[in-house]
């Protein structure tokens, strides 16, 4: 399903009562089957941004359209988030099923799609496990998997690898790419990560501080499928860089602007 964004703004009250801008003017389309990256600063607007596509918050200004078609209620989302956000009440089973449960699919269709889902997110032999016996990157495949139950049309990814060790996020990094080529969903994936972004995505969103706005979108000239021994290839670094170079220039415009202080 392809994304279009326009012209989407986003003002809201803090604790104090003073209006903060938190993304200003944002145009950006994914196209069907993408992996698209957004980076930016802490406080740019990225998680807001993620959270308006999925119709959880609602933008001050602009509109967000799937495939053409406009639909802030209930848009063909789903959400994985960085905290993991599992019942600890419920099995892996459990947990998975339990989008499908809320839309009423029969007992025994939910079953067998959370049973795919278990096999493809590599939990075979755990799905009657509970979420404090699983380790943390088992408790975000959990939550991939839940988020693929429904079927979206856009999977939506807000730094889902951040609280886990360098080790585990890197071999989700490989996972979670295989389950792209597999399933093509149209992803948006936002991260801190450079380096992340470049390895994983087919165009990086550059964010600017805020009020957020789009400084550009960096195509990633990388084959695919990816493996770790891109990290060290020459056009994997240019881009890294380039990006890093985006959001420094950035930065230090602020340093010199009457805004910045």
């Amino acid at each position: 399903m392809r994304v279009v964004i326009e012209r989407l703004s986003k003002t809201y009250q803090d604790r104090s009562g003073q209006s903060v801008e938190a993304l200003q003017s944002i145009d950006l389309s994914v196209e069907e089957e993408e992996f698209l990256a957004i980076v930016g600063p802490s406080g740019c607007g990225k998680s807001t941004l993620l959270n308006i596509i999925a119709g959880l918050l609602t933008p001050s200004e602009g509109d967000v359209f799937f495939d053409g078609l406009r639909d802030g209620s209930h848009p063909p989302t789903a959400m994985v988030f960085q905290e993991f956000a599992l019942f600890p009440w419920r099995t892996v089973l459990g947990n998975i099923e339990f989008g499908l449960e809320e839309r009423g699919v029969a007992a025994g269709e939910r079953h067998e799609r959370a049973m795919r889902l278990v096999e493809l997110v590599g939990l075979a032999g755990f799905e009657e496990k509970y979420p404090h016996q699983l380790s943390g990157g088992m408790r975000q495949r959990v939550g991939i998997a839940r988020a693929l139950a429904v079927d979206p049309a856009v999977l939506l990814m807000d730094e889902p690898f951040s609280a886990l060790d360098a080790q585990t996020r890197q071999l989700l990094q490989i996972e979670l790419l295989a389950i792209w080529e597999r399933t093509r969903k149209t992803i948006l994936y936002v991260t801190h990560n450079i380096q992340e972004a470049v390895f994983m995505a087919d165009r990086v969103a550059v964010l600017s501080r805020r009020p957020g706005r789009l400084i550009a979108v960096v195509p990633v000239e990388l084959k695919r499928p990816r493996s770790e021994t891109m990290l060290g290839d020459a056009r994997f670094l240019q881009t890294v860089d380039l990006i890093w170079g985006l959001i420094k220039a950035d930065a230090e415009k602020a340093l010199v602007s009457p805004e910045g202080g």
